[in-house]
């Protein structure tokens, strides 16, 4: 079932909403380069940005918080018309729709900024579900960094770089 999906602005009153689940993924090792014993401080830090990158929820009617995106500048300078962002989906709202209900909403919002493309640098290669996500919104696989992300199991798998044309 698709879930009824409201996204905002993040404030720092939904930080305790995203930090257990963003906590949980981190840990589990298996989709971000971030550190698996990534702090809460740091984590924040990261994680909600100040303008002019943008920090949002996906929220349930009732107010729930049931996944994030954060949306930047991939690079600085000659490079900044190219977008970047993360995503995150709390798992027990998993497969209801959240993560595509984030990702349209990042790439119509880049697409107004007037954003030329939208680059995911590292997409673990095993994450299935967001590269098959990734690409029904139009993103192709530019390149693979060969094993360039270490699962838990101590197996190394490819970091995929993806993009999407404006």
């Amino acid at each position: 079932m698709l879930a009824v999906v409201l996204i905002r602005e993040a404030t720092d009153d939904d930080w305790p909403a995203i930090w257990p689940f963003l906590h949980d993924i981190v840990a589990a090792g298996e989709t971000y380069t971030l550190p698996r014993d990534l702090s809460q401080d740091r984590a924040r830090e990261i994680w909600m940005l100040a303008p002019p990158d943008r920090t949002v929820v996906a929220v349930d009617p009732d107010g729930t918080v049931l996944g994030t995106a954060k949306m930047n500048r991939n690079h600085q300078g000659p490079g900044a018309h190219i977008a970047s962002a993360s995503f995150m989906v709390d798992p027990a709202h998993g497969g209801k729709g959240v993560g595509r209900a984030l990702g349209e909403y990042v790439v119509d919002g880049a697409r107004e900024a007037g954003y030329r493309a939208l680059q995911f640098n590292a997409v673990v290669e095993t994450n299935t579900r967001a590269v098959a996500l990734w690409k029904s919104l139009g993103f192709d696989v530019i390149g693979t960094l060969p094993e360039g992300f270490q699962l838990p199991t101590k197996e190394y798998v490819g970091l995929h770089i993806m993009h999407l044309r404006l």
